[in-house]
Parts: structure tokens; C-alpha cells; sequence
């Protein structure tokens, strides 16, 4: 996909997403089929992964969660879009949102309804995750008690992401923000927990980002509750104590983390039947969550 649009400011390059500057409220998010794993992004990407992380996201934004927190949304239908930007309709069609600008705040905030992935190893080593103690005796895949916000600083391309103690949030954006961040996440992952357990599907965790608006309110941003940014496992075949099966970017991270090639700084090239399998999981979870196909 060539995602450059000379008619505006590019203002940054993620891992996944482009963003540009379309006047001094608005800005347009385009995601790209770049994948990233373990903060690498990998020499190619998946087509057409951009259009369901943001189709996923319209959906959430726009129906389970819209009554739960003022989003960043404006909207993500070409022919609303500004005037200059009508002749890349077919660039932008179906993988870019118009969005309020806001004061993006420097920090994911993950919830973990389940325990799995980086939690899992370091509550094997301490008893923890990021440094909270949790009851012995948990097994993988378990179901939490509550669930757990732990939040994580957000790495530029090439650096990793470092969990950190709710309490070192205080010390990042002050204790107003880090009380409301930490609110906001738990609120809206048990909302969208709820809806997808309806269709089937666990979210055993999930990261969201916010951002402030010009009245300093907490306003959340960027992808929410997609492939790339949460686990989905499918509820018939959820057993406690072993890895999962799920329908999400855990089916490449294994994959990687099995590869005597992987190169954690210069990522690789991913084989075609690990790209076909990635997007069938893929468009399977945004059927069965949205209950429609996406636009493709």
C-alpha cells in the first residue's frame, strides 16, 4: 500500500499507523498492513489487515462502547472527509478514521482479564505481574479475580515497551490522569469483555490508549479492542492450564518465537501460509464480533 499523502503533514509513523495533520482540530489515522511483533515490524505485511483494525475499531467506537466514554472518532467515511482528501478515496477507503486532535498520553493501558502472555512469565518467576502480587497457586489461561491494569510506557519504533506498576503512572502523567486512565480501562474492558463473551469470544486483555482534549478531558484514541491489540480465544475451547487457541496476533508471535530466524531487531519475512492463516483468523473474530463481513 503506498500510504504517503503529499497534500499533508506527516506528523508520525508508528509501527502499524500513519497519522497527518489535516487542519489544527482534525488529524487522519491510516492504518497501514504493516504487523509488528515483540515491537519489530516484520518485512512484510498481511493485505488488507489495515481495513479490518479499522473497521474493528469504527465498531467498537461506534455501538458497545459510545455510551462509555467520549472517543476520538469522527468519522471514517470517505465522502465525509475534507475536500483535498476526496482523490485518495481509494487509498484511504475502508483503513483511515478522521479524528479530534488531542494531548496523547504517554502510556498503554493494558487490562488483563486472564493470565497469559508476559504476565504468565513473570508471575511463574515472582508471584506477580508488573510487580503486583497475586495469590499463589494461578495456572495459565486462568481467569482473574478482577481484572488487573497494568499499564506499560509506549516505545517508538525499535524500542520495546516496559510494563510498569500502576503507581510509576503517577509519576509519568501526574495522579488525576493515572485514577481516570486506570477508571476508564477497566470500565470499558468489562464492558466489551461482556459483549464479546454474548458472541463467543474471550478477551483475556487488551491495551487502550486516551488522550486529552482542549478542556483536559480523558478522550480514548487510537485502535481499540482489534487483533493487534487484544487476545481473543474462543470460548468452546477454553481450558484452563494450557496455551490457548485464539484469533489474534499470538498465532504469529508463536510462530516467531519458533523460528530459528527470527531477528528481534530487523523483524523477517513472514511465508505465505502464515499470512494466509493470520488473516483468516483475523477476519474469522470480526464476523463473529460484528456479526457482518468487513470491507475489503
Amino acid at each position: 500500500m503506498n500510504d504517503i499523502i503529499p497534500d499533508l503533514k506527516l506528523l508520525g509513523r508508528g509501527k502499524v499507523r500513519d497519522v497527518y495533520e489535516v487542519d489544527e482540530e482534525l488529524l487522519l489515522f491510516v492504518a497501514s498492513d504493516r504487523l509488528s511483533a515483540f515491537d519489530v515490524v516484520m518485512k512484510n505485511g498481511i493485505k488488507n489487515k489495515g481495513k479490518i483494525l479499522t473497521q474493528l475499531s469504527e465498531f467498537w467506537f461506534k455501538t458497545v462502547l459510545k455510551d462509555e466514554i467520549k472517543n476520538h472518532l469522527v468519522t471514517s467515511n470517505v465522502n465525509e472527509f475534507p475536500e483535498k482528501l476526496k482523490k485518495y478515496s481509494n487509498l484511504l477507503e475502508g483503513r483511515s478514521m478522521l479524528v479530534r486532535k488531542l494531548k496523547i498520553l504517554p502510556v498503554e493501558a493494558i487490562v488483563r482479564g486472564y493470565i497469559t502472555g508476559s504476565g504468565w512469565s513473570e508471575y511463574q518467576k515472582s508471584g506477580t505481574i508488573c510487580q503486583i502480587k497475586l495469590p499463589e497457586g494461578l495456572k495459565e489461561c486462568q481467569k482473574l479475580e478482577k481484572p488487573l491494569f497494568t499499564p506499560s510506557t509506549k516505545a517508538e519504533i525499535g524500542d520495546h515497551d516496559e510494563n510498569i506498576h500502576p503507581d510509576k503512572l503517577v509519576e509519568l502523567i501526574g495522579e488525576k490522569y493515572a485514577k481516570e486512565i486506570e477508571e476508564a480501562a477497566l470500565k470499558i474492558y468489562i464492558k466489551a469483555r461482556d459483549y464479546a463473551l454474548t458472541k463467543g469470544i474471550i478477551i483475556a486483555d487488551t491495551k487502550f490508549e486516551f488522550g486529552l482534549d482542549k478542556d483536559g478531558c480523558l478522550v480514548l484514541a487510537d485502535e481499540v479492542l482489534t487483533p493487534d491489540s487484544s487476545r481473543f480465544w474462543p470460548l468452546d475451547q477454553y481450558q484452563v492450564g494450557k496455551n490457548q487457541p485464539s484469533f489474534d496476533k499470538q498465532f504469529v508471535r508463536d510462530w516467531l518465537l519458533a523460528s530459528p530466524k527470527f531477528d528481534k531487531v530487523n523483524g523477517l519475512e513472514l511465508p505465505n501460509d502464515v499470512i494466509d492463516k493470520t488473516m483468516q483468523k483475523y477476519l474469522q473474530v470480526f464476523k463473529i464480533l460484528t456479526g457482518k463481513e468487513p470491507t475489503l
